[in-house]
């Protein structure tokens, strides 16, 4: 009972330093399975607004299940924007 309560604990823990790093540009998951770009975040009021292409909507901090990792320290919004060209040799041919 002890291990479990405690093993509970640190996942919350880890879970609100998540929440509190969170930055414009990060990308997360919400419960509901929305996938968004963080484009502000409110600390006094508990809310952050996800850019989900092109539409911004606001939640509570609550809301957000997962904080998707960073690529090489830069937020995923800040990559290059644009259509990734795949070649023939990118495919997989089945035979």
């Amino acid at each position: 009972m002890y291990f479990q309560v405690r093993t509970q604990k640190k996942q919350a823990e880890k879970r609100m330093e998540s929440l509190n790093k969170l930055q414009k540009g990060y990308e997360v998951i919400t419960i509901g399975g929305l996938y968004g770009t963080v484009d502000e975040v409110d600390s006094e009021r508990k809310t952050v607004v996800l850019d989900v292409d092109g539409v911004f909507l606001t939640f509570e901090l609550a809301a957000i299940k997962t904080v998707l990792p960073l690529t090489e320290g830069i937020p995923a919004a800040a990559g290059v924007e644009g259509d990734i060209a795949v070649s023939d040799e990118d495919t997989a041919i089945e035979e």
